[in-house]
């Protein structure tokens, strides 16, 4: 569907060594997806770096998505989605790993809102918020996202190129940590 340029992202994975060969190998096909739209690719993309807080990372995928015109709808739900999220994935495997029905029972009183009117709509809302459920390794998070993506008319194929999408985006955190 839709390959995206992203010329700082590529002149930053060109700074990574041998050891991280693997990793700015994917990050050369970070933007390429036979699925995904520029908007869902540079969404989940925005998201990802966002919720992750490396800033040479987040500074390249944020100037390439500015000079390729991303809109400001795209880059509000992003950062709608890593906040929301960041918040969501703590409480609810909270709520998941200890195991008690007491916890899901009580009112989660977390104000939600964005995430029912988000302004690139619903299903690229969706992806967005699972690739951060995903790295944040929520698993209620990971099944709630991934069956409302599919309710919203997106595929599995959809939600794999999300998940795709965010793992090299952690790759590559990592790499540079390394550095």
């Amino acid at each position: 569907m839709a390959q995206v340029t992203m010329p700082q992202v590529d002149a930053l994975r060109e700074t990574f060594g041998e050891p991280a060969k693997d990793t700015k190998l994917n990050l050369a096909g970070l933007a390429s997806s036979d699925i995904l739209d520029a908007d869902q690719i540079w969404g989940v993309a925005l998201a990802s770096v966002y919720f992750l807080g490396e800033p040479r990372l987040r500074d390249a995928v944020v100037g390439d998505a500015k000079a390729a015109g991303v809109s400001d709808a795209v880059f509000d739900d992003a950062m709608a989605a890593a906040s929301l999220m960041g918040m969501n994935t703590i409480y609810y495997r909270f709520r998941h790993l200890v195991g008690k029905e007491s916890y899901s029972k009580k009112p989660a009183r977390l104000r939600m809102t964005w995430m029912s009117k988000p302004k690139t709509g619903k299903a690229t809302f969706e992806l967005m918020s699972m690739a951060i459920a995903v790295l944040e390794g929520c698993e209620v998070c990971v099944r709630m996202h991934e069956a409302s993506i599919l309710q919203h008319g997106l595929s599995e194929e959809h939600v794999h190129e999300t998940v795709r999408i965010a793992a090299i985006l952690k790759g590559a955190v990592v790499a540079l940590r390394c550095m």
